[in-house]
């Protein structure tokens, strides 16, 4: 250890070095192993304000609460709202709140103060009319960017036990219920597994290689201890020593970059997820394995390296050129972990949770680690046999040929990442079909829909007026719905065995998204639609309009009479994707203040050059009703948990690729401060700086396409053995597999240019002096 810290200016550098790459993997390893506490504590706050809807309201009392939800969204951002209503002077209050808002106030979280005063939410503030005067607490948000407010609002009424009256539920107390823990099944599980082994084994790779940063100089100051008497076994000691004390040092790096991101992790949001600081926190026992796994793991693989290696007091004599990497053993790695995962195949489904993680994982580390370990005998394979070429191909090729176990160190790291990536594109497009699901909407014929409950005809004509002088609505079909019962529904003792049948209201054009209406139709008509199995709803028959919510009949019948020309139609599947029965009547036939319970379902068709007729149609329906319901129509639907693990594949991949750039660049500036004086050299004797320049894009480029080739075949056998896990069909997509590689190969080549620049300061004259 005294070595490392006592043996001057090279020494130092070596070991900041070290230190720095350890580092940053040891941060990216905490990172992960905070994960579960941060899911936890998201949970745990959203589980603490959460609503929970009971079979018997609570009585009215002091500290009871009215509350209606009032989401919304604006943009793709969705937007948690809530109405609220004290009933007394002690009122319950979600987490986050001090006090209740007032009528026509509002409390809102600081995410969306912000997204309120920027200057493009004009149409937003429009919407959330409320003044502002309070801000939700950390404990009543998700993390610091989600969007929500509570708001003051003394139009609640309680609903009452039928349903007939009143807008809003009755609470006693938020976060009333018990959090459960969610549901994966097993094709979730495999997902979660493999996303967190394709996301730490790049990690390991980049720490086993930052370890070996200025191996060629190390052992040219170990020769030198050779000279004052040191033995084989004493250098061994001090090698391995150094590498402990760069580890620990890197260890205390990682955890002060730890903390450096930990305080900032609330400005970052990716895919919509963001956290406290407080919620990022290490497990206790993941933190103590990666405290012991690193320094033993420095030292291991700098014993291993030194055995190629004989160092005499004269020099350093390299065995590796001399005896040629065999091949078999490293094969046996990969195939290991294929033998691991070969049981499972076909038993993995989503309706069974029973995965072995450790099988699972066990079994994928081994076939990606593997790759590692076949990559340093295809780099030598590859570039023993380049031959001739331009000079920079020329220096390029002679320098990895003289060691390229650096060059296939340099690439192991983004080899590991893209083999792991397109394994895991893989097993998400074989397993998407599982979670994307075809709604069955159609979103060519209306875009928008609208449900709001109305009492009377002139309020259903009002609302669909507001909608057509909403700007960018083309078409506007309203259909109000309710339901008719027997005609001889008074006379039956039990509504057990009350018969009733749905009913539709609108014009032609709107009953036509229901029904194969076709063009004979006019305002009067009543057509029959799939209700053959009800022998009430015939022509000429008659409906009792007057449906009972209750256990028993209530107020008096309201008969209603089809007409005796009615029609039968054939059903038709709405925009919405709903495939309805029951009657269809146009407003001539039928006034809707005959309905006493009734809901109007309202179809817009928006204009596509508007880019913001969404919002205003939600303006609309915010004016008309706070608590309305707005729904985008979409042709298919993703499951939210394969959308989280997607989402988190994501994040911890950008964080990954960050690291390993990181780590290319450190290796890169490592060899090229190694070969500081060389180059000087040749520059003083001639060679151009472009010549150079050239020769080390190629000692680049070379080790990373045979990589990138390694990787695409280790990646697609990889998936291939997922994919044969849950019983899927195998395709490969060239398209995602060469996105992959192109990153990988981009994350190459701007390291590149970034070492540029000290390329050129070191082929200054100054390079020349040596000590």
């Amino acid at each position: 250890m005294r070595f490392a810290a006592a043996g001057g200016r090279e020494g130092w550098t070596r070991t900041a070095l070290t230190a720095f790459g350890v580092g940053l993997g040891v941060t990216l390893l905490l990172l992960a192993s905070a994960v579960p506490a941060m899911m936890s504590a998201r949970d745990q706050r959203g589980y603490e304000r959460d609503y929970f809807g009971f079979s018997d309201p609570p009585k009215q009392t002091a500290s009871t609460v009215l509350f209606a939800p009032a989401d919304t969204t604006f943009g793709e951002d969705d937007i948690r709202g809530l109405l609220l209503k004290a009933d007394g002077d002690r009122p319950a209050l979600p987490p986050g709140l001090e006090t209740m808002p007032a009528p026509g106030e509002m409390a809102v979280s600081p995410a969306l103060e912000k997204l309120l005063d920027q200057p493009g939410s004009k149409l937003l503030r429009e919407r959330l009319h409320y003044r502002i005067t309070g801000t939700i607490g950390d404990q009543g948000l998700l993390g610091p960017s989600e969007l929500a407010y509570y708001a003051g609002d003394d139009g609640l009424v309680a609903r009452s036990a039928d349903g007939a009256t009143g807008n809003a539920e009755r609470i006693a107390g938020f976060g009333q219920g018990q959090a459960q823990g969610e549901y994966l099944g097993g094709v979730l599980m495999l997902l979660v597994i493999i996303s967190a082994v394709v996301l730490l084994v790049p990690v390991a790779a980049f720490i086993g290689t930052a370890v070996r940063f200025g191996g060629e100089r190390r052992d040219r100051r170990l020769a030198a201890l050779r000279l004052v008497g040191a033995d084989s076994r004493m250098t061994r000691r001090v090698a391995a020593g150094e590498a402990l004390f760069s580890s620990l040092l890197g260890l205390i790096v990682g955890v002060a970059f730890f903390f450096v991101v930990r305080q900032f992790a609330a400005d970052v949001t990716l895919w919509d997820i963001s956290v406290f600081p407080s919620d990022i926190t290490p497990a206790p026992a993941l933190a103590a394995l990666v405290t012991v796994a690193v320094p033993a793991a420095a030292v291991a693989v700098t014993l291993m390296a030194m055995r190629g290696i004989a160092i005499e007091p004269l020099g350093v004599v390299r065995n590796a050129t001399a005896r040629p990497r065999r091949l078999w053993w490293r094969l046996l790695i990969p195939l290991a972990g294929l033998a691991l995962l070969a049981p499972l195949f076909g038993t993995v489904s989503q309706d069974d949770a029973g995965v072995n993680p450790y099988q699972v994982s066990a079994g994928a580390v081994l076939l990606l680690m593997g790759l590692t370990a076949v990559l340093p005998w295809l780099v030598e394979w590859g570039v023993g046999r380049f031959r001739g070429g331009p000079l920079p191909w020329q220096l390029a090729t002679r320098r990895m040929q003289l060691n390229s176990s650096a060059a296939a160190r340099m690439v192991s790291g983004i080899t590991v990442a893209v083999a792991g990536a397109i394994a895991v594109q893989a097993l998400f497009a074989g397993v998407e079909h599982d979670f994307v699901k075809p709604t069955g909407q159609d979103p060519t014929r209306a875009q928008i829909v609208v449900t709001e409950d109305v009492d009377s005809g002139a309020q259903a004509r009002r609302t669909e007026k507001a909608f057509t002088d909403t700007p960018g609505v083309r078409t506007v079909f309203r259909v109000v719905q309710g339901t008719a019962a027997q005609p001889d529904a008074l006379t039956l003792k039990s509504v057990d065995a009350l018969q009733s049948v749905p009913l539709f209201l609108g014009d032609c054009a709107s009953l036509r998204l229901y029904a194969q209406i076709g063009a004979d139709c006019a305002d009067g008509d009543v057509f029959l639609m799939d209700v053959d199995h009800v022998p009430f709803a015939k022509p000429g028959g008659t409906l009792d309009l007057n449906v009972p919510d209750t256990d028993h009949y209530t107020g008096t019948p309201r008969p209603w009479r089809i007409p005796s020309d009615a029609r039968t139609v054939q059903d038709r599947a709405a925009p919405d994707g709903s495939t309805e029965l029951g009657v269809l009547a146009t407003p001539g036939a039928l006034d809707v203040a005959g309905l006493p319970h009734a809901a109007a379902r309202i179809m817009l068709s928006l204009d596509p050059r508007s880019p913001d007729a969404v919002e205003h149609v939600r303006n609309t329906a915010a004016r008309i009703d706070p608590t309305s319901v707005v729904q985008q129509l979409r042709a298919t639907t993703t499951a939210r948990k394969f959308t989280t693990i997607r989402r988190g594949l994501f994040i911890g991949a950008t964080a990954t690729l960050a690291l390993i750039g990181a780590s290319l660049l450190v290796s890169t500036l490592e060899q090229l401060r190694e070969r500081r004086r060389l180059l000087a050299v040749l520059v003083a004797f001639g060679t151009r700086r472009s010549v150079l320049g050239l020769s080390v894009l190629w000692q680049t480029a070379v080790p990373v396409v045979l990589g990138l080739a390694i990787a695409v075949v280790g990646g697609l056998g990889l998936g291939a053995a997922l994919l044969q896990m849950v019983h899927a069909t195998f395709h490969v997509d060239w398209a995602s597999v060469g996105a992959m590689a192109g990153v990988g190969g981009a994350v190459i080549l701007a390291v590149t240019l970034l070492a540029m620049p000290a390329l050129w300061r070191m082929m200054r004259p100054d390079g020349l002096r040596t000590e």
